[in-house]
């Protein structure tokens, strides 16, 4: 016999999904949209509420989005399944087996070791070091999602030989400390993220305008990187409080193995050309998706059938695979252009008020990112920026700098594949995620956006 009780969460999701199906057909909203619009917007949606809602696996909302999709015929199989021909499908795949490899080797617990010593004085320095080697590495790789297939095997490693117990305050810290580490802060460093990548290819073909590296890097940097990556650290601190543990027993190492070697060797290759992709143009999903065919070559490699057949999470691909096309879906369908559309005609913009202004502007990309997910803001935005410059006074270049206050802003996880990516690398509840969003994202609006504001207006921006 079935069992209809439902729990908190699930009633909710149920409530949600059933108010989401009454206001898009029977409220003003159905005469604005088309009838593939509404139904795409209730999946879309209903999708976003189960992933929010934790009430069936992450994987299986994903291959229902799909599913569905297909079934109501509301989008073409290229668009729904476009995840599986994107480029971040196959880091991710690469990202998963490199993490595997690093694992099974032993280096992730090698390198552990050696950085332990020196971050585990304390709870702060250690989760600081995390985010700050991070960052670093940002300025080296041009890939959020292949930093963190780098850094969080060794900073879960690290967690481990501190005593962090799987599910325990720090080992979460120590896994949000690494993923938004490789993400967030490095939104102000130009090449460092996709939607950067993206505004600067927008602008260049609608208004004919690159931003400077060094430029782009002043006026982002100083605010939404390092005071940002302070409040990271900060919000971790307090909402995942712990003490690490320091051994007193002396930990000797054992020789370098040959299969280390051997993947260090790899691993020095790829990096190579990862941080060369600007002379030769090789995306890094093909350079790491030839890393891991040499990883899994059998005698060559390093990573056996057994344990790729074993420890591949193939749910993570799934879902990532499933957001993707998700995100799609909302440009295919028009949703995305026409919530943008919406908001340049409501948006308060005045050169009487240039405050008032530039918070409308950076808002209005930070809500866009929620709808669109976080590449999409600069492709819904950018086409509309010669408007917003005239109803606002500001110059068309700092119309565009906006954008990236608002795509570094980030309320939801599903918003930004490379966070989804680290939380599954890490093996850590998205939940934890959305916890660590909801108490920086209000702190970001609220304080940085003002100081950025003032920092914008000392450089001459605005």
């Amino acid at each position: 016999m079935i069992n209809f009780d439902l729990n908190r969460s699930q009633l909710t999701a149920v409530i949600l999904i059933t108010s989401i199906f009454a206001i898009a057909f029977f409220s003003a909203l159905s005469g604005q949209f088309n009838t593939d619009q509404l139904i795409a917007a209730c999946l879309i949606l209903s999708t976003l509420v189960l992933l929010a809602t934790s009430v069936i696996p992450e994987h299986l909302s994903a291959l229902i989005f799909m599913a569905a999709a297909m079934l109501l015929a509301i989008a073409p199989a290229d668009v729904v399944f476009s995840g599986f021909t994107s480029t971040a499908c196959w880091l991710i795949f690469s990202g998963l087996i490199i993490g595997i490899a690093i694992n099974e080797t032993g280096l992730a617990k090698r390198i552990a070791n050696i950085f332990t010593g020196r971050l585990d004085r304390s709870y702060g320095s250690l989760i600081g070091g995390i985010v700050l080697l991070s960052i670093l590495l940002g300025f080296l790789m041009p890939s959020s999602i292949g930093r963190a297939v780098l850094v969080i095997p060794i900073a879960m490693a690290m967690g481990t030989h501190c005593g962090f117990k799987e599910g325990s305050n720090g080992q979460i810290g120590v896994a949000l400390a690494a993923a938004f580490g490789c993400h967030v802060p490095t939104f102000a460093i130009l090449p460092a993220n996709v939607p950067n990548m993206v505004l600067i290819g927008t602008a260049e073909t609608m208004h004919n305008w690159t931003p400077m590296y060094a430029e782009y890097l002043l006026l982002h940097f100083p605010v939404l990187g390092l005071i940002k990556a302070l409040l990271i650290i900060g919000a971790i601190m307090w909402l995942f409080p712990d003490t690490p543990t320091r051994s007193s027993k002396v930990v000797h190492s054992e020789p370098v193995s040959k299969q280390e070697y051997k993947l260090m060797g790899i691993m020095v290759v790829t990096l190579g050309f990862w941080l060369t992709d600007s002379f030769h143009h090789i995306s890094a999903a093909w350079i790491g998706l030839a890393a891991v065919c040499i990883l899994l070559m059998p005698k060559i490699g390093v990573v056996n059938q057994q344990s790729f057949q074993n420890k591949f999470n193939i749910s993570s691909l799934i879902f990532v695979v499933g957001i993707l096309g998700l995100g799609a879906l909302i440009n295919h369908s028009g949703i995305g252009e026409s919530v943008g559309e919406q908001l340049n005609t409501w948006l308060p913009l005045s050169k009487d008020h240039p405050l008032l202004s530039y918070l409308s502007l950076s808002l209005t990309a930070f809500t866009t990112g929620m709808v669109a997910t976080l590449p999409g803001v600069p492709a819904i935005l950018t086409p509309f920026a010669e408007q917003m410059s005239d109803k606002s006074g500001f110059a068309l270049e700092a119309v565009l700098m906006t954008q990236v206050l608002g795509f570094s802003t980030i309320l939801f996880p599903f918003q930004s594949a490379p966070l989804m990516v680290g939380m599954q690398l890490a093996g850590v509840p998205l939940r934890h995620a959305a916890k660590l969003c909801f108490v920086i994202t209000p702190l970001t609006i609220l304080l940085l956006f003002p100081l950025d504001y003032l920092w914008w207006r000392l450089l001459g921006w605005l």
